[in-house]
C-alpha cells in the first residue's frame, strides 16, 4: 500500500508541475507575442524614418498654453570636438498659417555645440527654402536638438523638432516640392550631403528636416530642399559616438543643439 500511495503522490506531483509548466509556458508565449507586436509597431514607427508628425504665417505667436521644457537630455558618448550643448528651449511657438512670398536665402547656417553646418538652399525648391528661411529669421531653430540619428539602412542625422520627440513642428504643414524622380525600382538615393525634408506623407512637411552622411535609399517622397557645403565633418563626428543604448535608430549618443541658426545672401 505505501508503494502504490508513493506512486499516486509522485503522479499527483508530475501533474502539477506540468500544469504548472504549460502555465508559464502560456504565459511566455503570451509576452513574446506582446513584445513582437510592440517590437513592430516600433519599427513601423521608426521607418517613418524620416517621418515626423511635421506639421506655413508670417508672425511668430507663443502659444496659448506654452509646453513645459522639454526632458533634459545627455550625451552619453562624447565627442571631443563636441562642446557642451545649449538647453533646449521650450516647444512653446507656433503660427497660425503657412508663410507666402517668402524670400529665400541662398545659405543657412546652423551654428551647433559640434561646429557649425552650412546649407546652400536649392533653387528648385524656392517655396521650400523660404519657410526654412523664414522659420529660421524667426529663430525658430535655436535651441533645437537633432533629435534622431540612424546608422543602418539609412544614414541621416534629423533635427528641427522643439519638442525633441519626433512629432513637433510649427504648427502648419505645407506641400511638398519638385520631389525627386525615382528610379526603376521606385526607389531614389539620397546623396551625401543631401538635405530634405522629413514628413509623415504628402504634403505635410512642417520644420523637420534630415541630413544625408552617407548615400541612403529611400522613396522619392522627401523634398531636396538643400546641399551642405559645409560641416559634414560634424555630422560625421556625431554619427561616429552612434547611437545612445547601441541602437540603430534613436536619438544620437553625442548630443547635438542648435544654439543659433543665421541666414546668409
Amino acid at each position: 500500500m505505501s508503494n502504490k500511495r508513493d506512486r499516486e503522490l509522485a503522479r499527483a506531483k508530475y501533474e502539477r508541475q506540468q500544469v504548472r509548466r504549460t502555465a508559464r509556458q502560456q504565459r511566455a508565449h503570451i509576452r513574446n507575442r506582446i513584445v513582437a507586436l510592440f517590437a513592430v509597431v516600433a519599427v513601423i514607427l521608426g521607418y517613418g524614418a524620416l517621418k515626423g508628425k511635421n506639421p506655413t504665417d508670417t508672425s511668430a505667436q507663443p502659444s496659448s498654453s506654452a509646453s513645459a521644457q522639454p526632458s533634459a537630455i545627455t550625451t552619453e558618448q562624447a565627442v571631443a570636438s563636441c562642446d557642451k550643448p545649449a538647453a533646449l528651449r521650450a516647444d512653446n511657438v507656433t503660427f497660425q498659417s503657412e508663410p507666402t512670398g517668402v524670400k529665400a536665402a541662398k545659405s543657412i547656417v546652423l551654428s551647433t555645440n559640434c561646429g557649425d553646418i552650412a546649407i546652400k538652399t536649392n533653387p528648385q525648391t524656392p517655396h521650400t527654402a523660404g519657410i526654412m528661411s523664414f522659420l529660421t529669421q524667426k529663430k525658430f531653430f535655436d535651441g533645437v536638438g537633432c533629435h534622431r540619428l540612424t546608422t543602418s539602412g539609412i544614414y541621416v542625422l534629423q533635427c528641427g523638432d522643439p519638442s525633441f520627440t519626433g512629432s513637433g513642428g510649427p504648427g502648419f504643414k505645407f506641400a511638398d516640392e519638385n520631389l525627386p524622380t525615382a528610379g526603376a525600382d521606385g526607389s531614389y538615393t539620397y546623396k551625401r550631403g543631401d538635405v530634405a525634408m522629413a514628413n509623415s506623407g504628402p504634403d505635410t512637411n512642417g520644420s523637420q528636416f534630415f541630413l544625408v552622411y552617407q548615400d541612403s535609399v529611400l522613396g522619392p517622397n522627401y523634398t531636396l530642399w538643400g546641399n551642405i557645403s559645409k560641416g559634414l565633418d560634424v555630422i560625421d563626428a556625431v554619427a561616429g559616438a552612434g547611437v545612445v543604448n547601441q541602437q540603430q535608430d534613436g536619438a544620437p549618443s553625442q548630443t547635438i543643439v542648435i544654439a543659433q541658426a543665421k541666414t546668409a545672401q
